[in-house]
């Protein structure tokens, strides 16, 4: 079981920083944090892997996040790399991260206050997907950020349809608390969907259409831990009315395929 959406920060500033996103969120972590602590849970679990997903909120960070990034590419995390829409010479930073060997990038509109039609993030996911790269945004509502919306199925529909991304994950399950308008613009479009911390806040009726016609070959198994847990994740997915296939679809397969392991 691979889990596709995870978060961990370096030991000396996790505490600090899980308190100060604890606090603007409202909400509990399920880890401490650390890239330890998401190994721990990622073994009770059961999982095998757990993607893990940096964030670069301003253009200085690139270097700093990138190299902690790289140090955990192996046994049961695999990190991908970062990007900001204001860094320079974007393509050169692109095919760096390439040639490091990241399978992909994160991209978060919200927490890099830019909205996702935005032409730099149009530039960015079209040459990632030139090099191959996979690209995960997180869609929909953020509660760090609740006065906008960064990346609505509206956006993530207008980017699809003009820059036609190879590799395109929107996390949340297309956009988080937004999934009428995700049935409305994105269910069918050439696009990955993550189920990161959407079990028990979208009706299990309407997850279970939006994977039907979406097609579970491209959903991908996801939690967003420490902001849920794994263990509890798992277990909420496998009592869903999927069949023995559908699980192991959207528990392994889906994501085994898009990395290529």
């Amino acid at each position: 079981m691979i889990d596709f959406h995870t978060h961990m920060f370096p030991d000396k500033i996790a505490g600090k920083t899980l308190d100060f996103l604890s606090k603007r969120c409202k909400t509990t972590p399920f880890t401490d944090g650390t890239a330890a602590g998401l190994e721990q849970s990622a073994k009770e679990a059961g999982l095998e892997c757990s993607v893990v997903l940096p964030v670069v909120t301003n253009p200085e960070q690139f270097e700093s996040i990138n190299r902690f990034a790289g140090e955990h590419r192996n046994g049961r995390l695999l990190s991908f790399g970062g990007i900001h829409p204001d860094n320079e010479n974007y393509r050169e930073k692109l095919l760096e991260l390439k040639k490091r060997g990241f399978s992909g990038i994160k991209l978060h509109p919200d927490y890099q206050d830019t909205f996702f039609n935005d032409i730099r993030y149009k530039r960015i996911l079209d040459y990632a997907s030139e090099l191959g790269l996979i690209v995960s945004v997180h869609a929909g509502f953020d509660p760090g950020y609740p006065e906008c919306v960064h990346c609505t199925p509206a956006m993530a529909r207008e980017v699809i349809e003009e820059v036609h991304p190879e590799k395109l994950v929107l996390a949340h399950m297309g956009g988080f608390q937004r999934w009428d308008e995700v049935e409305q613009e994105l269910v069918g479009k050439n696009v990955w969907f993550d189920t990161a911390v959407v079990f028990g806040k979208i009706p299990d009726e309407q997850f279970l259409r939006i994977c039907r016609n979406h097609g579970t070959d491209r959903i991908l198994f996801a939690t967003d831990s420490p902001w849920s847990g794994q263990k509890e994740s798992v277990e909420y997915f496998r009592q869903m009315d999927f069949s023995e296939e559908e699980k192991h679809r959207i528990l392994s397969e889906n994501a085994r395929k898009l990395l290529t392991l």
